[in-house]
């Protein structure tokens, strides 16, 4: 990119997941952030329906406030498909780098990252590989372990063998993990149809609710714990930042004490030791490494209350950047405010983008 000139970043929004709102306030929280003297922002909606949106519908996505700042991507007749995306154009109608702003399946899941891979364009954050790792539940907690990384016992069941099986499981599981439990699709986030279930009562409504969502749920032991966070930055030599902490206004970090309820608050730093802080520190650049990120992650962990032991919780690859979110906020604790944080991470995925247009195709 010249030195001097506005950068042109292309934000793509929206998508079919069930967490296109949460994408939608991610990219406008982004956008109002940017410096336009430093960002020409080029916006790439994409409706609930998966179409890529026209511009007066990329409008409305968002707040009229930031209408000033953007510039919705023109399509051409029928072009409306995501895959229409490779349609990149040349020179002034190409973006410098495309911020993939798009949470759960069809966006965080390495999907799009594919897309944007086959364009040839760069983009921040994980690759193909980590995303689709760092979306699915059971495949990442299977690299944490053979890497490992301490995490609370689990089960990964079918979705089409709940029915039949809800019952058996859940004496196996009452007897192996005790109440509380959580149940979750393996492919979601944002705490999108996660339950806690308390009772043999409840264990059957919750797992089938789960399965809603996802071929594959998750079943997990629960405890009484903190819960903390702590975010990533890098490519091959990443950077861990200080250790945050939420406290949600609800029972758990759901959906709603996310998102919603104004209650739930953050605590940067978090009060814990500086050795149980290194620990998380360390444990989440490993987990980081073990599925291959690069770019941006937030890792989240949970903390014992009775014993102080530390459990490795998920990797998120794409976290969210609204107001509440704890990514920008845990960086800018950290030293690195918005504005430069966004740039080392245009920088970042430049480089991961360079480095892969390196690499030889064919013999």
């Amino acid at each position: 990119m010249a030195s001097g000139r506005r950068i042109k970043l292309g934000i793509l929004f929206g998508g079919r997941s069930g967490e296109h709102e949460v994408s939608v306030r991610s990219a406008a929280s982004v956008i109002e952030a940017l410096d336009p003297a430093q960002y020409e922002v080029e916006v790439i909606g994409i409706t609930k329906s998966g179409q890529l949106a026209n511009g007066e519908e990329t409008r409305r996505m968002l707040p009229p406030a930031l209408h000033g700042q953007i510039r919705p991507r023109k399509l051409a007749a029928g072009s409306d498909h995501p895959a229409h995306l490779l349609r990149t154009g040349t020179g002034d109608d190409q973006p410098d780098i495309v911020f993939p702003l798009l949470h759960g399946p069809y966006g965080e899941d390495g999907t799009i990252q594919g897309l944007l891979e086959i364009a040839g364009l760069p983009y921040i954050g994980c690759g193909v590989l980590a995303s689709a790792v760092g979306m699915d539940k059971d495949v990442m907690k299977r690299l944490f372990l053979h890497a490992g990384l301490p995490l609370l016992p689990f089960r990964v069941v079918a979705a089409r063998d709940i029915p039949a099986q809800a019952d058996g499981l859940c004496r196996e599981l009452e007897a192996a993990f005790g109440y509380p439990m959580f149940s979750k699709p393996a492919n979601l986030g944002s705490s999108v149809g996660v339950y806690k279930i308390h009772t043999r009562e409840e264990f059957r409504e919750a797992v089938a609710r789960s399965a809603q969502f996802d071929r594959k749920v998750v079943i997990e032991k629960g405890i009484d714990a903190r819960e903390l966070e702590c975010a990533i930055l890098g490519n091959d030599k990443p950077r861990a930042s200080i250790v945050g902490e939420v406290v949600p206004a609800r029972e758990f970090y759901d959906y709603e004490a996310k998102y919603v309820d104004p209650r739930s608050r953050l605590e940067i730093p978090a009060r814990i030791t500086e050795a149980q802080a290194e620990e998380v520190r360390r444990v989440a650049v490993q987990a980081f490494t073990a599925i291959d990120g690069s770019g941006l992650a937030r890792v989240d962990f949970l903390m014992e209350r009775g014993t102080g032991a530390i459990w490795l919780n998920e990797i998120n690859t794409m976290p969210g950047f609204t107001p509440i979110s704890m990514y920008a906020k845990l960086w800018s604790a950290s030293g690195i405010p918005f504005a430069e944080l966004i740039r080392q991470l245009v920088d970042l995925g430049i480089e991961r983008h360079d480095e892969r247009m390196g690499y030889r195709v064919s013999g």
